[in-house]
């Protein structure tokens, strides 16, 4: 059995990379693996009065994304495709590089946000940094197209007609 390991982060490209790694499993006859990996919140000094509010608001974030990867979870099993979860806390590169080796996984089935070229230099980009470290195929499943620029979708509309 295939093993494919779906990184998500409930963004809207998270739909797409289930559905893509749903097809992938059954086309493959394999599983999937759904991870989300939450980044601790960045803390600033100025803001100490906030720190109290830090593990309730880390909490609060955690059970919401383990609801939301139950519910995605239940509907991959509903259209039976094995499924399982796993959730983690800290740098997402990390997490999904050692989740793939761990889980022996086959592919990583991952979305892209289509960010500026100067926003994955200035941030760093998640997929990026998977793709360089990764040790199975990764399917990356781009943005949808109402996030990319005019010109970017009209070169596409121009190269598909």
């Amino acid at each position: 059995m295939k093993t494919i390991l779906a990184p998500i982060d409930f963004s809207d490209v998270t739909d797409a990379v289930v559905k893509e790694a749903a097809a992938l499993a059954k086309a493959l006859n394999g599983r999937v693996i759904l991870l989300t990996v939450l980044q601790p919140p960045v803390v600033m000094t100025e803001y100490a009065a906030l720190l109290d509010n830090i593990a309730e608001l880390t909490a609060a974030g955690e059970r919401n994304a383990s609801n939301q990867l139950e519910k995605i979870e239940r509907e991959l099993k509903a259209a039976a495709i094995p499924t399982e979860t796993s959730q983690t806390a800290g740098s997402p590169i990390a997490h999904i590089i050692e989740e793939a080796k761990v889980r022996e996984a086959d592919y990583i089935v991952m979305g892209s946000h289509g960010h500026t070229a100067l926003y994955d230099l200035l941030v760093g980009s998640t997929t990026h940094g998977v793709l360089l470290r990764a040790r199975c195929p990764v399917v990356i499943v781009p943005a949808a197209d109402s996030k990319r620029p005019a010109n970017v979708r009209k070169e596409r509309a121009a190269a598909a007609t």
